[in-house]
């Protein structure tokens, strides 16, 4: 399946395993650095091939929602991969994170329902449970990060299972005392636990709704 739906195959062995829900190497102006050879493509997901320096990574473009995160990694379980990386927008909620800063979840709340579908019972459903990294191989990466002065922050995450329906429970969802709001790292960190694979999400933040920020509608 992971070879139908994004042409990678389960023969080799990449050094990690990328997903991000709609970006590609490309839209990150990866090609200029890097070997990118795109393997699937289709509306909503697509397999690319990053070679850089002897490294090789599968790369996978996912449509948004922690159902689809869940849904493409498991098709990718039969794949070697040694680390996983997600990369992904995020909004801030609190004053302090500027627009284009790297932020990494400390911890993840799960606002949505998909996360059950990973227990052994689906009766097991634990509302807004607490999902936290591994945080040994993240904090080797933001000091592999920092020594290149790229600064990632730790940050707390709300994940939200609507986009456009989180702005009907602004006040509910700050209460919760998270920074960022985005929708999958949740379901990113407990696949990464079934997995036993060492991993860290990478986000961007594209708005602030704390200093008015706005994703879109900006001036120059």
């Amino acid at each position: 399946m992971a070879y139908q739906v994004f042409g990678l195959e389960n023969t080799r062995v990449y050094d990690a395993l990328v997903i991000a829900p709609s970006y590609s190497p490309y839209k990150l102006k990866m090609d200029a650095s890097c070997k990118v050879t795109p393997l699937k493509e289709s509306s909503f997901t697509a397999g690319y091939l990053v070679e850089k320096d002897g490294l090789c990574i599968a790369w996978i473009r996912i449509a948004s929602s922690d159902a689809n995160l869940i849904d493409h990694v498991s098709v990718c379980a039969e794949l070697k991969f040694q680390k996983m990386i997600f990369i992904g927008s995020v909004g801030a909620l609190k004053e302090g994170f500027e627009l284009g800063e790297i932020c990494t979840p400390s911890y993840s709340i799960s606002g949505g329902y998909a996360n059950t579908y990973l227990k052994e019972s689906i009766r097991d459903f634990v509302p807004f449970e607490r999902v936290y990294p591994q945080m040994d191989f993240i904090d080797t990466v933001i000091e592999n990060s920092q020594a290149k002065g790229l600064p990632i922050k730790k940050a707390s995450v709300f994940c939200t299972a609507s986009i456009a329906l989180e702005y009907y429970h602004p006040e509910e969802i700050k209460a919760f005392g998270t920074d960022l709001i985005e929708m999958e790292t949740s379901s990113f960190y407990l696949m990464a636990d079934l997995l036993e694979i060492p991993a860290i999400a990478l986000l961007v933040v594209s708005d602030n709704s704390a200093t008015g920020a706005a994703l879109i509608g900006r001036s120059a």
